[in-house]
């Protein structure tokens, strides 16, 4: 019904979008909603595609959907570069190919910059959708190049440092993202001690609070955890694999972290006319958790964010969790942004 209605409402328009586990937009941080934002010509000019059937995904298929946009983009425009255009990518947040298509997609778009995030589902865990040409696809990924005369900037905010305790990653199922034994112990068990909290007390409030995080080139990503099981793995929202070495994470303020990622933006760009994020469930579920939703509301608002809450983030060619990733638009020069 929601893909009939999108279709007769917008004929002749490009339309993209997903499910999600929230929203953000001009009511704050809402839930069970739709939010949207829209283009106009010719200050922007995009083209998108649909990679279907994950499950079957060969690097060819990034590489030979993003050479066909770019080249499809360049018969339209003039001077095509990292300057004046970025990707965003919608994927499914259940398919487990986000490293995959990402990396893939990334590689083929060379240094234009992409990010992007993982379709949910309100943390049921049972099917997610991308919005393309017309209707909703499970096990696919959709890629949209923008191109705009406008300035923007990709960025990034995560409020987690690593601490000392090391977790070794021992025994795991790598293609469903499940690790059994963290140094050679249970482990859910082994987690929960390290955090200070018993096994049956985990949820996910505390998988929000207390992430893990690897090391990629010197910097460090954060890897969710998504569930404790019952047979005491744990299942993660990000690639693991055994002898990863993971380190415990612990937060900084996350709204003077926030701050501090948007006072960059208007030092850059000036004030956004629009901001599209992606932004992790488990970052929204601290925020309720410790109290501060509204004021990450207020910073939000304030910055014009449109966006979703995510089963994860795609941030240049990593998928990462836990991170509010976003490509912020500036206005034209001589322009307020409010024309």
């Amino acid at each position: 019904m929601l893909a009939s209605e999108i279709r007769r409402r917008f004929q002749g328009i490009q339309v993209i979008g997903c499910t999600t586990s929230g929203e953000i937009g001009d009511a704050g941080l809402s839930q069970q909603s739709l939010v949207g934002v829209g283009f106009s010509a010719p200050d922007f000019i995009a083209t998108s595609g649909l990679i279907p059937n994950l499950q079957q995904f060969q690097i060819a298929e990034g590489h030979a959907l993003a050479n066909e946009l770019l080249y499809g983009l360049q018969d339209r425009v003039t001077h095509l570069n990292a300057e004046n255009c970025f990707g965003f990518l919608l994927i499914d947040g259940l398919s487990v190919r986000e490293e995959q298509v990402t990396h893939a997609i990334q590689d083929a778009l060379g240094n234009i910059a992409m990010i992007g995030g993982s379709a949910a589902d309100d943390l049921l865990f049972h099917k997610t959708y991308v919005y393309c040409d017309g209707d909703f696809h499970a096990d696919s990924a959709l890629l949209l190049l923008m191109h705009t005369s406008s300035p923007f900037k990709i960025f990034k905010a995560q409020h987690f440092v690593p601490t000392a305790e090391r977790l070794v990653v021992t025994h795991a199922d790598a293609r469903r993202r499940i690790v059994h034994e963290i140094n050679g112990l249970p482990a859910a068990p082994e987690y929960a001690r390290l955090i200070g909290v018993s096994v049956e007390a985990l949820k996910p409030a505390h998988f929000a609070a207390a992430p893990v995080v690897v090391a990629i080139d010197g910097s460090f990503y954060v890897r969710a955890i998504r569930s404790a099981n019952d047979d005491q793995s744990l299942t993660f929202y990000c690639a693991i694999e055994e002898g990863l070495v993971l380190r415990v994470a612990r937060g900084v303020d996350p709204i003077e972290n926030l701050q501090q990622a948007f006072a960059e933006v208007r030092a850059e760009i000036g004030q956004p006319q629009v901001v599209i994020a992606c932004d992790c469930i488990l970052r929204k579920l601290e925020l309720i958790q410790r109290g501060l939703a509204a004021q990450a509301a207020q910073i939000l608002g304030d910055n014009n964010v449109i966006g979703f809450n995510t089963y994860g983030e795609q941030f240049r060619g990593v998928h990462v969790n836990q991170t509010f990733a976003a490509v912020a638009i500036g206005a034209v020069d001589g322009c307020d942004g409010d024309d």
